[in-house]
């Protein structure tokens, strides 16, 4: 367990007591910046203070064999899951402290959550390596890190392997590798779908030929190919252009801590990277489709 270390202060005693106008008691101790986090046989628990002074708190427990209670609470909101893996069913909400209302992400709900992903993907150990309790908390704040404004919080998910999600395994190597560069043997899979203002699912500008995986990648975004070169950027809804780099495919934001890639993470990529925000009502069903996938499906390596 990492601890939060807090100066305090020191306190001298005169024969005359204090000097007037001035406490014996000592100085509180002020949270650090950062993650504190202790993992222990059944639990995982912990806070984490943000630069701009949000404190989460957050807790993961096996409640009953193979069936974790997550929570996480900031911003006067508490984030709450029950996760049966074994069973691919699990129940989400999201509600107000002070109340108990229906609430809502926000852009800055989504900053704080995202802050406490890639915090958590830094401190725990990577996939499977991961207390149980560890890994599907680090699952849950993934998924709340990209969820829509425009999604309901409270729901019903189940999942199960060739049904409710589908794994693209193969499809994140080239060269053998699941990192590292191509070298012009790429592993296309064709094609990463969504719909929306534009069209359908068929639509050829809403489809991109994806590289998946944790490949080649530019500040952050991927590399397209354009007049038969590679360029850095986004192409915006082009007839199926191929993109490589940045764990395309991948479940949760970004390169997280657990490596699922699957269909629907691979087109939910492909609505938010092809002209679309993360928040975008165009990637709602996207998104939700790919809810499963995130929480229970199985890591690639």
């Amino acid at each position: 367990m990492r601890k939060i270390l807090g100066a305090v202060a020191a306190v001298v005693l005169f024969a005359c007591g204090s000097p007037s106008g001035t406490s014996s008691e000592p100085a509180a101790a002020q949270p650090e910046e950062g993650l504190t986090l202790a993992v222990e046989p059944g639990v995982t628990r912990g806070t984490f203070l943000t630069g701009a002074g949000t404190e989460v708190k957050l807790s993961s427990r096996e409640v009953e064999p193979g069936v974790y209670r997550i929570e996480v609470r900031f911003n006067g909101m508490t984030l709450a899951g029950l996760v049966d893996p074994e069973n691919g069913v699990s129940t989400l909400d999201g509600f107000a402290e002070a109340n108990g209302q229906d609430t809502q992400m926000t852009d800055a709900d989504r900053e704080v959550a995202a802050a406490l992903y890639a915090a958590l993907n830094a401190e725990l150990p990577a996939g499977d390596a991961a207390t149980a309790e560890a890994k599907y908390l680090r699952r849950a704040v993934g998924m709340w890190a990209e969820h829509p404004d425009t999604v309901q919080m409270q729901r019903t998910v189940m999942g199960e392997q060739g049904r409710g999600y589908t794994m693209l395994c193969s499809y994140a190597k080239c060269n053998g590798s699941w990192t590292g560069n191509c070298g012009g043997s790429y592993n296309w899979y064709s094609y990463a779908k969504h719909d929306c203002q534009h069209g359908g699912w068929d639509y050829t500008r809403n489809q991109q030929i994806a590289q998946l995986g944790n490949h080649t990648t530019c500040s952050g975004d991927e590399y397209y190919m354009n007049g038969g070169s590679w360029v850095c950027g986004e192409p915006d809804h082009w007839i199926r252009p191929k993109v490589i780099g940045n764990c395309f495919g991948r479940c949760g934001g970004g390169c997280g801590g657990d490596t699922q890639y699957t269909l629907d993470a691979t087109n939910h990529d492909g609505c938010v990277r092809n002209g679309h925000a993360l928040a975008s009502a165009y990637c709602d069903d996207q998104f939700v489709s790919a809810i499963d996938d995130e929480l229970f499906a199985s890591n690639c390596y």
